[in-house]
């Protein structure tokens, strides 16, 4: 089982960014799929959660009607979609699998600034 985030840099506030998130080694279309963000010094928490065939989606109160979770099950990718963001949302952000007691990828930076 693997995850890879990619996408992730430098957004001005206002901006706009979308993460991919390229999975393998399991039956991708059956599962759920998640975005997770640490920020220094802060626990990590749940951004948005997509269910396996996408039509049940969750997203965190702070980023919501701001981040928009994705995904294609032709192409084993899950995606978020970062518009105005702000620079609260400056952070490492993971892809989760729900698969066993759960993979997660490396992570990928996303720093908010102008």
């Amino acid at each position: 089982v693997q995850v890879v985030e990619s996408g992730g840099g430098l957004v001005q506030p206002g901006g706009s960014l979308r993460l991919s998130c390229a999975a393998s080694g399991f039956t991708f279309r059956r599962y759920a799929m998640s975005w997770y963000r640490q920020a220094p010094g802060k626990e990590r928490e749940v951004v948005a959660r997509i269910g396996s065939v996408g039509d049940d989606t969750y997203t965190t109160d702070s980023v919501k009607g701001r981040f928009t979770i994705s995904r294609d099950n032709a192409k084993n990718t899950v995606f978020l979609q970062m518009n105005s963001p702000k620079p609260e949302d400056t952070a490492v952000y993971y892809c989760h699998a729900p698969i066993g007691s759960g993979f997660w990828g490396q992570g990928t930076q996303v720093t908010v600034s102008s």
